[in-house]
């Protein structure tokens, strides 16, 4: 059955890990914003932010199924140059946050910005921690289906919707498919759902559904 989470109100046993979280009205709706902590917005890159586990963590058991969110990513005035307005869904997150899966977009790199080639081809972009996050996916398989273009940019609502199925993933933002990956990285192990924000990042999400298969 699905679940849909307003997240003004959170479910209990609901953690933070690298990031501040609370609840706010932004854009017209009731959100919940995330944005790193000082401590990890301040720490190494590669190490403490760029694709790593810095998400609000939901006592939601996900292995196969469906996940959709509604959200939004403007850069921080604080941002660096590289920041893209780095916001997601992470899933399969194990018990420790050593593992999990991820789909994020970067608003910033949307064609409604026109970007300049590659960038406008990296809007959307799925990774697996640790071992195989987005610098390691480009030089090993650069022509590969973890990357993608998209129809977004800053400071809009956006619909992120994962198709998961053991090691088949389909992407879809605001209703048109983005990514088709029919080999993941790693085996499906089940684990807890996540909102992930990265460097430079005010993320808003509005709603989530999590339907397990």
């Amino acid at each position: 059955m699905p679940q849909t989470f307003d997240l003004i109100d959170l479910p209990t046993d609901s953690h933070t890990y690298d990031v501040e979280s609370r609840a706010a009205h932004f854009a017209g709706r009731p959100a919940r914003h995330l944005t790193l902590t000082d401590r990890t917005r301040l720490g190494q890159f590669g190490v403490d932010h760029a694709d790593e586990p810095t998400f609000l963590v939901l006592p939601i058991q996900f292995q196969n199924g469906v996940i959709e969110a509604e959200m939004l990513g403007n850069l921080r005035p604080d941002a660096p140059d590289f920041a893209r307005g780095f916001i997601g869904i992470a899933y399969r997150i194990n018990a420790d946050q050593s593992e999990y899966e991820s789909v994020y977009l970067r608003p910033t790199n949307g064609r409604k910005m026109a970007p300049p080639p590659p960038r406008d081809q990296r809007a959307v972009q799925y990774y697996a921690y640790p071992d195989w996050k987005f610098d390691r996916l480009r030089q090993v398989d650069p022509d590969g289906p973890y990357e993608a273009g998209a129809d977004i940019a800053p400071d809009e609502w956006m619909t992120l919707r994962i198709e998961v199925q053991d090691r088949r993933l389909a992407a879809f933002v605001n209703g048109v498919q983005v990514l088709q990956i029919d080999q993941t990285k790693v085996a499906p192990t089940p684990g807890a759902v996540g909102l992930w924000v990265d460097i430079g990042t005010d993320g808003y999400f509005s709603r989530l559904t999590v339907t397990p298969e």
